[in-house]
């Protein structure tokens, strides 16, 4: 098999499993679209957040530190233990729950009946609210996450496919992980959502808020639920990008890519996140792969936007989501 047609490969699957990652990202997206209509620019920083929790936990800091030295001029940092891996991610589920709660009582039912630009902008004060409150609880430094998750080349991978085909893929085992989970999550947020009583109310509030209230169901539980529901997802999301890249701030801006994925997948399709977050991550390593080096390189920058464009022509509501027609 001629060197190229190996190399393209190895590519695609490594664009394959950083679209998971960006799929993981884009399920938190879909749920919020699905339970409120509104696009969640807050997920990003969700994902920043929880995973700034789970480090800090680990490592036995004391939120506020820097806010409570400055003021009382004391020296705090740790409380001198280190939680287990297991117990930090627990505790950590439950702040975002927490925190959800907090959402719900604080902003949302505040905002039940009002135009979606007024929710999406209360989201946009959100995102950068907690962005500001992650840092002044756990510090603005690059944090190294380690919740024991493998990593590095995946040597079975590398051997079978070099005594095979005489070149040897590097696919790493944390990629291999976060595909596993992204794919047992699609899996259980597509069962929960088609065949649990709660999400049948869920599909019935992103439909109609009035109607659902006047069939008895509480807005205020479905919207604690689903983003509970999309702060556990932010959480392993946090987890996957954190291990793979350290926690630091710039993993908010995981969002913006996953913008794209839901516009091809579809806003309201959970399998559809997947699908599309796949077409993006080995979309945008061939394209780079055969086009890049004839215009320069750097087109992972771009080429999502771009192909998101073209759907947006030819396919607004993407490839899995709902066709909705409204009378003017």
């Amino acid at each position: 098999m001629p060197d190229q047609l190996l190399y393209a490969i190895e590519a695609g699957l490594n664009g394959l499993m950083a679209g998971v990652l960006y799929s993981l990202v884009a399920l938190g997206f879909v749920l919020i679209f699905k339970a409120s209509g509104i696009f969640n620019y807050a997920q990003g920083v969700l994902a920043l957040f929880a995973a700034l929790t789970l480090v800090g936990f680990q490592n036995g800091q004391i939120p506020f530190a820097h806010l409570i030295n400055a003021v009382f001029g004391t020296d705090l940092h740790e409380f001198g233990w280190h939680l287990p891996a297991i117990v930090a991610i627990v505790l950590t589920g439950a702040v975002m729950v927490g925190l959800a709660i907090i959402i719900e009582r604080y902003v949302l039912k505040h905002l039940v009946n009002q135009a979606p630009i007024i929710l999406f902008m209360a989201t946009i004060g959100m995102a950068y609210f907690l962005e500001g409150l992650g840092d002044i609880m756990w510090g603005a430094d690059i944090k190294k996450l380690d919740v024991g998750l493998p990593q590095g080349i995946n040597e079975t991978i590398d051997t079978v496919t070099f005594n095979a085909l005489g070149y040897g893929f590097f696919i790493d085992n944390l990629d291999i992980v976060a595909s596993v989970v992204a794919a047992l999550l699609v899996i259980s947020l597509t069962i929960f959502s088609q065949y649990s009583k709660q999400g049948r109310a869920l599909r019935a509030v992103a439909d109609d808020h009035q109607a659902a209230l006047s069939v008895g169901i509480s807005l205020r539980f479905i919207w604690v639920l689903v983003w509970s529901i999309a702060g556990f997802v932010a959480l392993v999301a946090g987890i996957m990008w954190g291990s793979k890249s350290g926690v630091q701030f710039s993993l908010s801006l995981i969002a913006l890519k996953a913008l794209p994925v839901l516009m091809l997948g579809g806003f309201t399709s959970i399998p559809g996140a997947i699908v599309g977050g796949l077409i993006i991550g080995m979309g945008e390593k061939l394209f780079e792969f055969f086009v890049g080096p004839m215009i320069g390189g750097a087109t992972e920058n771009w080429f999502a936007y771009a192909l998101a464009l073209l759907f947006l022509v030819f396919r607004p509501q993407g490839l899995f989501g709902e066709k909705i027609i409204e009378r003017v």
